[in-house]
């Protein structure tokens, strides 16, 4: 059942924005309703996010000792590019935040009484907590769902696409410009601080484990804005998502390979042992290169998960959205083997913010995949990204609310909401808007993929850059946003990639430069003035 607004919380009076209603937008909205009135504006309806689909776990190491392990296995994992006091802050806070989800009704696995824990790979310990079996991401949101509804200081607006960040003449955000999707008619909503936590941009590659929503809104916008961005170059390819000509890919959980599944080419061979010691439980980014240099080797379009000697019962009982997702597409997970390939998963750079979530623009806070404030460097360690969103959108909250405070309730140049009708007048003859989208996720894939060379990258940014200047000025509805964002964060990625002319983490360049020094150890920042673009006109009157 969808989240009901409260009648007495009009757009008109609310404090904060919430732009965004995964794990870590519920967990900020129900931090800030401490402070104000929370208006949650989201895209489509509560269940498109990413947050739902992730199957894995959470990672959380409740033993003071592991703490000090999980906090270096994730350092290890992030290649010397994490900010060490954002890993401290995550591994520290953490379990804090899982009791927190425990006392408003989580039910997480238990084995004999003890919560289940399992591996996954550069984890050193057993420290992933699951919930039905592979359906993690669903009983958080789930959790945090109630416990927001429950509070009465929290409204929600269902598909409210949010166009751009407005600022006031000091150049702090006061709110943002919002299109009633069923209506086309934009709002400009006024708030005293507003929290991002939009999710990833997987879509803007050809393969992708992302829900269709996943469109790099909050990027774009923040970045239109004039905020910076920052470690773009670093996107992580998960090594397994289902492979089954003409269906979208689904993701084939790691925990299958922390359970013992083995990963064979089309030949019936294992081969990440020649790879890696770790073998399957090697990092994210050598696994799926891994499986790209096989699949390139055997002239494959994919490679095999085998876990048919893990036993039908455990398998159905482990991992039940798995199996009868497999089921689905006419593969029986527990006599055969799954096709897999390598797709785009997840996002480790994004706006960058400081430790309590605070961006470049004061007024913009941000938390979860959306932001980057350092949690996981170059390669995200596996199941950081739910724990992230709780710790971080806790955070996000606290520091918005006090941000408001001191800044007093209004200010004067802050205007009430206003409402318009999108003109489609004057608008030229149409372009195949979604046929460019095709091409644009295909550039990605190809160029700006699992691999990546200076000539592919120059390529890349050249086309994605005429796309742009073809589309400016042209978004009416949503999807004609979401394109235009969809390019902006690749132009993004691609420019960081570029830049960063070594490999490291989940970035490699195939002509790798002989000379590392220049920003092996510094972290790729993008903004309107380094790039030079003309800034959005988006400043309140």
């Amino acid at each position: 059942m969808a989240p009901r607004a409260h009648p007495g919380c009009t757009t008109s009076a609310i404090d904060f924005l919430v732009i965004g209603s995964g794990v870590a937008g519920l967990r900020a909205a129900v931090g800030l309703s401490r402070r104000g009135r929370v208006l949650i504006l989201t895209k489509g309806g509560p269940a498109e996010g990413s947050s739902i689909y992730a199957q894995g776990g959470v990672a959380v190491a409740p033993e003071e000792d592991d703490i000090a392990l999980h906090r270096e296995d994730t350092l290890r994992a992030g290649k010397g590019l994490c900010r060490e006091e954002a890993v401290q802050i995550l591994v520290e806070e953490g379990p804090s935040r899982i009791q927190e989800l425990i006392e408003w009704g989580a039910r997480f696995d238990k084995v004999g009484g003890e919560y289940a824990l399992a591996r996954e790979a550069a984890h050193s310990r057993s420290r992933i907590l699951r919930a039905g079996g592979d359906a993690t991401g669903t009983e958080i949101v789930r959790t945090l769902l109630k416990r927001a509804r429950s509070l009465r200081r929290i409204a929600w607006r269902e598909h409210h696409f949010t166009t751009n960040l407005l600022l006031d003449h000091e150049g702090r955000c006061a709110g943002a410009a919002v299109i009633d999707e069923s209506t086309g008619i934009l709002t400009s909503i006024p708030a005293r601080a507003v929290v991002l936590s939009t999710g990833g941009a997987g879509q803007i590659y050809a393969r992708t484990t992302n829900p269709p929503s996943a469109t790099g809104d909050g990027i774009a916008m923040a970045y239109r804005a004039g905020a910076v961005v920052e470690d773009m170059e670093f996107v992580q390819f998960h090594p397994t998502a289902l492979y089954v000509p003409g269906t979208p890919p689904f993701l084939v959980s790691e925990a299958m390979r922390g359970e013992g599944g083995i990963l064979r080419n089309i030949r019936g061979e294992a081969f990440m042992r020649r790879y890696h010691e770790m073998a399957e439980l090697a990092p994210r980014d050598i696994v799926s290169r891994g499986i790209w240099n096989e699949m390139m080797e055997t002239r494959a379009r994919h490679v095999y998960l085998d876990v048919t000697h893990l036993g039908p019962a455990f398998i159905r009982k482990r991992f039940p959205t798995i199996y009868a997702t497999c089921l689905r597409y006419d593969v029986d997970i527990t006599e055969e083997m799954i096709p897999v390939c390598p797709s785009a998963h997840f996002m480790m750079g994004g706006v960058k913010t400081d430790v309590h979530g605070a961006t470049s623009i004061p007024g913009l806070f941000g938390a979860g995949e959306v932001a980057c404030a350092g949690v996981h460097g170059a390669n995200r360690l596996a199941s950081n990204s739910l724990l992230e969103g709780l710790v971080f959108g806790a955070r996000a909250a606290e520091a918005a609310g006090g941000y408001a405070t001191k800044h007093g309730s209004k200010r004067k140049d802050q205007p009430e909401m206003g409402t318009s009708i999108l003109s489609k007048r004057e608008i030229p003859e149409p372009t195949d808007w979604d046929k460019v989208l095709n091409s644009l996720r295909r550039l990605m894939w190809n160029k700006v993929g699992i691999i990546r060379n200076r000539e592919g990258l120059l390529s890349a940014i050249t086309r994605i850059t005429e796309w742009e200047d073809e589309l400016r000025g042209l978004c009416r509805t949503r999807r004609d946003w979401e394109i235009q964002n969809m390019m902006t964060v690749g132009r993004l990625v691609a420019t960081a990639a570029l830049r960063r002319t070594h490999s490291i983490g989940a970035h490699f360049r195939s002509d790798e430069s002989a000379s590392r020094s220049a920003v092996r150890n510094r972290h790729i920042q993008l903004s309107t003035a380094t790039l030079e673009d003309r800034p959005a006109e988006i400043h309140l009157n």
